[in-house]
């Protein structure tokens, strides 16, 4: 039997997620073993492709992590753990801690939390060179005048460990801020505040092999995440033209974010802003595939399915391989719907590629070697959302930490 066929994968997802990763794993010849939420028992995950399934009670998808380790702990007594996967953003700590905890190989504590903890991220970073807005730790309150005599409103204020634009809180003024500051109480100190920079949003999605990039593809939100979470939009995004200054800028910057990071092998979803003063600065990085169904684009634009290629990755090590990459353009879009059961039949271009098939939500990629049919694409179809599907729900208020 070879080395692959003997590898028991042990994922965790505390979110419905991964399932092409779970399905590549087997295929490759693992035990495939997932970890999930008992909310998520009825899931459509790929039962077909797993081993053993496990639950663990979640608070809102919320687990307890000391749980968690007794669990694995006494499900190791018995089965040979060879790699532990994170598949979503809120597991990579949790499968860390597992990690040094049971001693198996990977990502540990500290590197985990360049890729979940943004003060972390932007220190290590700003700390490498890597341009980064202003910021300061929530913490000392001396700290936060000096940053506010030499930095101007408006601030973002961060929940250190959220995914995405969650929680993120807007503030104009000190009033504002000290209103905001008070509110969270004692989780001040879970949170982050930075320059608001005004300008287009970006992400590079990447494969590493041994601190390298390997594999990346640049894109560009057509509303910054914050904006589409906050205000309601619809979400689009969409790859960048192969080969111009601001691509080749971002995938660079990438570059040198990965080496900052210490990310050693997989998947990451990085984003970037790029300033009215031209500079692109680091927002944010992840050791996972981007959500929001941007492995869809991705695949749609190259041929490269993330999650397909993460799951070879970690079987094969260094003799993984890319396959050949394909030089398309794809346009990404998603909104909330106000039917259960959105209509898209009418959306039937030869250029549509994929179309989202999830209650109350509204989605589809367009693919195309003309970058310009895409954006007219994208134009064209986003108008038609609003009218058609499009329905906003506001963020919850409640603080994130």
């Amino acid at each position: 039997m070879s080395k692959s066929k003997s590898l028991t994968f042990l994922c965790l997802a505390s979110y419905e997620k991964g399932q092409e990763f779970l399905r590549e794993a087997k295929r490759q010849g693992c035990r495939v073993i997932l970890l999930t939420s008992k909310s998520l028992e009825h899931a459509d995950w790929p039962r077909d492709h797993i081993d053993d399934i496990f639950y663990i009670p979640d608070n809102n998808k919320e687990w307890n992590r000391q749980d968690v380790i007794y669990g694995v702990s006494y499900m190791a007594r018995s089965i040979k753990i060879d790699k532990i996967v994170a598949l979503d953003d809120y597991d990579v700590e949790v499968a860390a801690a597992l990690r040094e905890h049971l001693r198996i190989g990977g990502m540990g504590d500290t590197t985990a939390r360049y890729f979940r903890d943004k003060l972390a991220m932007r220190t290590k970073a700003k700390e490498d060179g890597i341009p980064v807005p202003d910021f300061v730790h929530v913490l000392n309150y001396n700290d936060i005048k000096d940053y506010l005599a030499r930095v101007p409103f408006p601030h973002l204020i961060k929940p250190r460990s959220a995914a995405s634009a969650s929680g993120i809180i807007k503030v104009h003024n000190e009033e504002e801020m000290w209103r905001a500051l008070d509110k969270l109480g004692d989780k001040q100190s879970f949170y982050l505040m930075e320059r608001y920079v005004p300008g287009n949003v970006y992400h590079v999605d990447s494969i590493i092999q041994n601190r390298k990039v390997i594999f990346a593809i640049a894109s560009e939100y057509g509303k910054p995440p914050m904006e589409v979470a906050h205000q309601g939009a619809v979400f689009t995004t969409r790859t960048m033209e192969y080969g111009s200054p601001d691509e080749q800028a971002l995938l660079a910057l990438n570059e040198q974010v990965m080496k900052s990071m210490g990310h050693n092998i997989g998947v990451s979803h990085t984003e970037f802003i790029k300033g009215q003063d031209g500079q692109f600065y680091f927002l944010e990085t992840s050791a996972r595939v981007g959500g929001a169904n941007i492995v869809e684009l991705v695949e749609a634009a190259t041929g490269i399915n993330l999650w397909a290629e993460w799951a070879k990755l970690e079987v094969q090590g260094n003799k993984y391989a890319l396959p050949p990459i394909q030089k398309n353009y794809g346009g990404l879009m998603v909104s909330l719907a106000k039917q259960e059961w959105p209509d898209l039949s009418g959306y039937n271009d030869p250029e549509v590629y994929w179309k989202m098939h999830k209650p109350y939500h509204a989605g589809l990629i367009v693919k195309s070697s003309n970058r310009a049919r895409v954006l007219e694409l994208l134009n064209a179809y986003t108008e038609r959302f609003y009218k058609d599907f499009f329905h906003y729900i506001p963020p919850s208020e409640k603080p994130t930490y």
